[in-house]
């Protein structure tokens, strides 16, 4: 099972995302794909990416994961205390289950890209962009 299942203009999709949704909001997105879940929970393995990334260092505390096992066909979406402290408690359901709907349909690409769009637009409303902003985190897809 290959470690990146994108291919590069499904790469450069995913990040071009990313760089838009980051236009709108002081948030900080990342991905990270791997083939298999190391745990049986994909948000506590998302828990430890998150920490391993060094998502927990921005300023605001404003960091969100995408976390694909493509394999285990396992995800989950992760925020940070800063956005958790200020959102829904239903903030993350409309932006998974958009995600998911396109995973059923194998198309993971679209499915993070589309995700990435929306939390961003929700983003946006808790943690609008600032002109002094600065990206505090790579808008690359990080894989294991």
């Amino acid at each position: 099972m290959p470690i990146n299942p994108f291919t590069p203009d499904e790469q450069q999709r995913i990040v071009a995302a990313i760089r838009e949704a980051e236009k709108a909001t002081s948030g900080e997105i990342r991905v990270h794909v791997e083939p298999h879940c190391a745990n049986a929970n994909p948000l506590e393995r998302a828990i430890e990416v998150f920490a391993h990334l060094g998502m927990h260092q921005t300023k605001e505390h404003n960091g969100v994961l995408f976390y694909l096992a493509h394999a285990d066909r396992k995800f989950a979406v992760l925020g940070d205390q800063g956005i958790d402290a200020k959102v829904p408690d239903n903030f993350w359901e409309s932006t998974k289950e958009l995600v998911l709907t396109h995973f059923v349909a194998g198309n993971y690409a679209e499915g993070l890209s589309r995700g990435i769009e929306r939390a961003g637009q929700q983003l946006k409303q808790y943690f609008p962009y600032a002109s002094d902003d600065t990206n505090e985190l790579a808008d690359d897809i990080s894989f294991d």
